[in-house]
């Protein structure tokens, strides 16, 4: 059943695992990461990009997609994970990752979502209060968990870039906290957006464990959320450049950083480049195994964007010709039947590995299956 992520967030506090948060960016997405959820009785966040809702509104170029984009895919999205996570046995939110501001979280929100991400990391403190409480107030009203942002992450997703990154102060957190009445908060601490984030990088959990020490004895009941934590595997990327692919300089965060991180306050990890690359793996073995399938008429055209961006790994660059399968799950051939295929077995692949390690098998009877209006009405007596 689709639940608020924040009751997702508090039975991984409460029992001590990381909750992985996956991002998708088409239909048969969202089908796998619920059905691979689903095998392991999991907890399930789904996460769409603001700019994942243009792209899903049909706006091929999503770099450039307007409000009316974002509120066509937010309902694509939604009816997705509707169709494959309403009758599911497990509680699967539905989180907005890095709205860009009130109105693209309004546009989730009325689109379906269950929780959104308001990115004000960019602005001075006492501007990113003023525009997280202005999304608290509308979100939390209509039952709907939100995340805000302390600190900049180096690298690049999306419309998110920075040269630097700026680490969280754990006094300025627990403030935020306080006056914002935020559900999670995403916490710089030594990650990084994209899949370039060197070789050897070290998160600094101890940023973790002050925050969330200090909102302890504040009595603040808060969750901590780790962006830009792709484990970005070394051997799908080599499988990639094995097939055509030319990524150099490809590296994500190690996995049993993460692990250590979810022991340190860490309660979810955001992960997105793993999936393009597994997926973008996956089509390029598909073309090179059957060399006919590069000149069908329904998907050929795929082949050939794999061919022209041979540095790119985001699924969106390759999918434009198969944009209703994309928004939709329509499937008018075999063809595309087997693109979708290769979307899923890539996503179950890298999703099912993390849920392992991760340790969120097994856990979704312990998540409180509470309803928007359950908890908007637990927000209410709160005064938040």
């Amino acid at each position: 059943m689709l639940v608020p992520m924040r009751a997702v967030l508090e039975a991984a506090d409460r029992y001590d695992y990381a909750q992985g948060a996956f991002n998708v960016n088409a239909v048969c997405q969202a089908k796998a990461v619920i059905r691979v959820h689903e095998m392991f009785r999991s907890p399930a966040i789904l996460q769409g990009a603001d700019l994942a809702n243009g792209f899903m509104g049909g706006r091929k170029d999503f770099m450039n997609a307007d409000l009316e984009d974002k509120k066509a895919g937010a309902r694509n999205i939604a009816a997705a994970v509707k169709k494959y996570g309403s009758d599911s046995m497990i509680p699967v939110a539905l989180h907005l990752d890095h709205g860009k501001n009130l109105d693209s979280c309004i546009a989730a929100i009325e689109g379906g979502y269950t929780s959104v991400m308001i990115d004000g990391s960019s602005l001075p403190f006492d501007e990113n209060v003023e525009l997280t409480r202005e999304v608290v107030k509308y979100a939390h009203e209509r039952g709907v968990t939100v995340e805000g942002e302390l600190g900049v992450l180096a690298g690049v997703e999306d419309h998110v870039f920075s040269a630097d990154s700026t680490y969280t102060n754990p006094l300025d957190a627990v403030e935020f906290f306080r006056k914002t009445k935020v559900d999670a908060l995403a916490i710089s601490y030594g990650t990084m957006h994209g899949a370039n984030k060197g070789k050897n990088a070290v998160i600094r959990k101890e940023i973790a464990i002050a925050i969330k020490e200090c909102l302890r004895h504040e009595g603040i009941q808060g969750y901590l959320v780790s962006h830009g934590s792709s484990t970005v595997p070394q051997y799908i990327v080599e499988e990639i450049n094995g097939l055509g692919g030319e990524l150099a300089n490809t590296y994500g965060i190690d996995v049993n950083q993460l692990i250590e991180a979810s022991h340190c306050g860490i309660n979810k990890i955001n992960v997105d480049t793993d999936i393009r690359l597994a997926v973008t793996r996956n089509l390029r073995e598909l073309f090179a195994g059957e060399t006919a399938l590069r000149s069908s008429a329904s998907i050929g055209e795929i082949y050939e964007l794999l061919e022209k961006n041979r540095s790119a790994f985001d699924p969106r660059v390759f999918l434009t010709p198969v944009m209703d399968t994309v928004m939709h799950g329509s499937i008018p051939d075999d063809d595309v039947a087997r693109i979708c295929q290769c979307i899923e077995d890539g996503v179950k692949e890298v999703v099912g590995t993390l849920i392992v390690k991760f340790g969120s098998y097994g856990r979704a009877p312990k998540v409180e299956t509470a309803t928007l209006e359950q908890m908007a009405e637990r927000y209410k007596k709160a005064g938040i």
